[in-house]
C-alpha cells in the first residue's frame, strides 16, 4: 500500500472514532488530606472533550487523501 493509502485509512478511522466517543476520559488518584502517617487519595474521573469538528476534519482529511492517492496512481 502507497502512504497516501495508509495514512488516509488512519485519518478515517480516527475520525469515526472521534465521532464516536466525543471524548477521552481518564482516572487520577489526588490526596485529600496529607496529616504525617494519614493519607487518604480520592479518584477522581476526568474527562478530554473532543469537539466534532475534529472527527470532521480528520474524516475529510482522509477523504481527500485516499483521492489524491488514487489520482496520482
Amino acid at each position: 500500500m502507497k502512504t497516501y493509502t495508509v495514512l488516509a485509512v488512519i485519518l478515517i478511522a480516527l475520525g469515526i472514532v472521534a465521532f464516536a466517543y466525543q471524548g477521552i476520559s481518564y482516572t487520577t488518584r489526588e490526596n485529600v488530606v496529607d496529616l504525617g502517617p494519614i493519607q487518604m487519595t480520592a479518584e477522581r474521573t476526568r474527562t478530554l472533550p473532543l469537539p466534532p469538528i475534529v472527527g470532521g476534519i480528520c474524516l475529510v482529511g482522509g477523504i481527500v487523501l485516499l483521492v489524491l492517492g488514487r489520482k496520482n496512481s
